[in-house]
């Protein structure tokens, strides 16, 4: 009688355990194809943003609209590159072209939104108005910085190179902590008739602008003192800084004001 009932019991739950990981599988595979639509629907614009005036600044597929720094020429053997939908920093690949990479456009009076993370430990930046010609040996020299950075880096304890900040210039307006290493943080620059506010995640953290007595004041009094010609120009280039750290963007669109 025990056998009788046992084979009965064990073939019903070799079918539950069937149906089971037939469901996992499914299950996996779904999330799968879920992750991979959300991935697709990542540097595109929405019909009401062309409306408004938005472009892309990065495709999901190119580096069209970018070359490395008075490196035109050398912008495909550069550390970026585009994978995954990502324009991504192989920073610590020493057999690329080292260098930041930059708009082929200048611009003046816009709204500029991306998304971005760093490595761990992490630290670049986002440059504005920058000069580019071989007599500035660097985007630095020219354009002021938004502050790129993972809360583990040690510049976290520093307060004009705190993430958000207008680096080595002036402190964050409103506390704020950028995401860590893996999750995507959400930045915002609006430029317009020289005067800019930087945005992290919602939060504003600087604030200036750039034809008053004040910031020439916070220049001179700066380790930019000694650099005749930075933040002295409100129209220039955007550059992504290639500070020996990889780094991630996606969704970068802007538009002109």
């Amino acid at each position: 009688m025990k056998g009788q009932f046992f084979l009965p019991f064990f073939a019903f739950t070799l079918i539950i355990c069937s149906c089971s990981q037939k469901n996992k599988k499914e299950t996996q595979q779904w999330n799968t194809k879920k992750l991979a639509l959300e991935n697709q629907a990542h540097n595109q614009l929405l019909d009401i943003e062309k409306e408004q005036g938005w472009q892309l600044l990065f495709d999901g597929n190119t580096l069209d609209g970018w070359h490395l720094y008075n490196k035109p020429d050398s912008t495909l053997f550069s550390a970026w590159e585009v994978k995954d939908g990502l324009l991504h920093c192989d920073a610590a690949n020493e057999n690329k072209v080292f260098g930041d990479l930059i708009t082929n456009t200048a611009y003046e009076n816009y709204e500029l939104v991306f998304e971005w993370q760093m490595a761990l430990r992490g630290n670049g930046g986002v440059f504005i108005n920058v000069q580019e010609s071989p007599a500035h040996a660097a985007t630095y020299r020219t354009g002021p910085e938004y502050q790129l950075l993972e809360p583990a880096h040690s510049d976290t304890q520093t307060p004009k190179k705190k993430a958000g900040s207008l680096w080595g210039v002036s402190e964050q307006t409103n506390p704020t902590v950028p995401k860590p290493a893996g999750q995507w943080n959400l930045s915002k620059i609006i430029q317009k008739d020289g005067k800019v506010e930087f945005y992290l995640n919602g939060v504003l953290t600087a604030k200036e602008d750039f034809n008053s007595s004040e910031w020439k004041a916070k220049l001179n009094d700066s380790n930019f003192s000694d650099n005749p010609d930075f933040g002295k120009v409100t129209k220039g280039k955007i550059a992504l800084q290639n500070w020996y750290f990889d780094s991630w963007f996606r969704n970068m669109k802007i538009r002109e004001l």
